[in-house]
């Protein structure tokens, strides 16, 4: 029987045996916890410490406020279930989570796209650098990103909580993600799922296609480089950059341009839980850990806390 009614879906979850349930639920929470965390002082440190006040981190600092997002988007839910015997998500809340995921992820394409682009002018255009990614142009790219991805939200969303669902409407998955969604379906979707599928390409053409021009442009600007310090410190940048834009798109390619006799309920979930709790995590550790200015600017605010503390307990 078809049902168009606004009732609750239900999601499966995560395949997981129930005598691990405790294991896995502390594990994701405590990579919540440092997701957020690690995000979150990434932005605090860009903010406060003016030797970070420059594109590159000014872009940074917008990669983690859409991780701090994404992460908060789909796996307090995911832990919610997790505790819970009821794990139905209301129709609403579930054309909100699909709206926020495809803005975070549509977002992010467009970012990384935009920060090999800002590396290309910083490595092949270093004097006129801050004269071409100025205060303005960075707002500019960024807000590109972000409306970019807000309309594959507003675009994809609306299409999905449109068509008719039926049965039980269980979700064979840990969230409402628009391929698991699309199977409870009682209509053909085969024309939305074509159409998806080239706004997909699309969306990750055009940020391929501009980090691949980026960065072929910065190998032969260092090939051709005198200073061995300044290759060195190109490539400790870009090879940051390229790390992350691996493995997030990688996962996307998988979930939204595979076909689908690829993929299994089972691989979905490992894919998805991959690119939604794994890379949020990674992208703040990756860039501090392997960034010297990052760490200096750590270094300093812990500095300044030690010696307030010192300061008040002395007082006292």
């Amino acid at each position: 029987m078809t049902n168009t009614s606004s009732s609750d879906f239900t999601l499966l979850g995560l395949l997981v045996d129930s005598e691990a349930t405790g294991i896995v639920f502390t594990v994701i929470f405590a990579v919540l916890v440092v997701a957020v965390t690690a995000n979150l002082v990434m932005i605090f440190l860009i903010q406060v410490d003016s030797r970070l006040h420059t594109p590159m981190y000014f872009l940074l600092s917008q990669l983690s406020i859409m991780d701090t997002l994404f992460i908060c988007t789909t796996v307090p839910k995911l832990l919610a279930d997790m505790v819970s015997k009821e794990k139905t998500i209301s129709f609403v809340a579930c054309g909100i989570q699909i709206f926020f995921y495809l803005t975070m992820i549509g977002s992010e394409f467009f970012l990384l796209g935009l920060m090999a682009y800002d590396r290309y002018m910083a490595v092949c255009h270093p004097l006129r650098y801050p004269v071409l990614m100025n205060c303005r142009k960075c707002l500019l790219l960024a807000a590109g990103a972000w409306f970019g991805g807000s309309l594959d939200g507003f675009l994809l969303t609306p299409i999905t909580m449109n068509v008719p669902y039926c049965g039980p409407r269980s979700i064979n998955h840990f969230f409402c993600e628009i391929p698991a969604v699309l199977k409870l379906a009682c209509v053909d979707t085969s024309l939305y799922e074509t159409l998806m599928y080239i706004c997909c390409v699309l969306m990750l053409l055009i940020p391929i296609s501009l980090i691949s021009t980026s960065y072929s442009l910065i190998l032969l600007t260092v090939h051709h480089s005198r200073s061995a310090e300044g290759r060195k410190k190109a490539f400790t940048t870009c090879s940051s950059h390229l790390t992350v834009v691996s493995i997030f798109y990688g996962a996307a390619f998988y979930t939204y341009v595979l076909p689908r006799s690829f993929h299994t309920p089972e691989q979905d979930k490992v894919v998805s839980a991959f690119y939604t709790i794994v890379t949020p995590t990674l992208n703040p550790l990756i860039y501090s850990l392997r960034n010297k200015d990052v760490i200096g600017a750590f270094k300093k605010v812990f500095a300044c806390c030690s010696s307030a503390q010192q300061v008040a307990t002395s007082d006292a």
